[in-house]
């Protein structure tokens, strides 16, 4: 039976939950994720726990912070003056916005305090700073 290996095409159910139990993700009543293990399109301890798997394998993962999304880094935390929001826009605590760089790639922040004449924006992932469970089952290889 053939096993998962850096650069196969695989297709896999998963449920992502932190340590404390609570669901952030998972592709219950979705297609399964479809990705080529060894190419850094998921977190490395997500793709380094499908090697060796077999169709059918199911298991469970701990992924510690580093090889998740890292650690929160304070580099994230930017202040944006209010003056460059739309006249229409009031700037909420918890409210998610899209930023781009000057190389025009496009990022989630999250605005975390609202000042008399800024915001602070939070570029964190929001999953920065946590370790993370998840359960795998691997569907198909190739």
């Amino acid at each position: 039976m053939a096993q998962v290996k850096s650069g196969d095409k695989v297709r896999v159910h998963y449920h992502g939950k932190l340590t404390n139990g609570s669901t952030f993700d998972s592709s219950e009543g979705r297609d399964p994720l479809e990705f080529t293990v060894g190419t850094g399109q998921v977190i490395k301890g997500f793709d380094d726990a499908l090697v060796d798997m077999n169709v059918g394998d199911k298991k469970t993962v701990n992924i510690p912070v580093d090889q998740a999304y890292g650690q929160r880094s304070d580099e994230m935390m930017m202040e944006y003056p209010l003056s460059e929001f739309p006249a229409d826009m009031k700037a909420e605590v918890g409210m998610e916005l899209h930023m781009s760089d000057n190389a025009g790639n496009v990022f989630p922040v999250v605005i975390t305090e609202v000042k008399t004449e800024s915001v602070v924006l939070d570029a964190n992932h929001p999953l920065a700073g946590e370790d993370l469970v998840f359960e795998i089952e691997l569907v198909s290889i190739g």
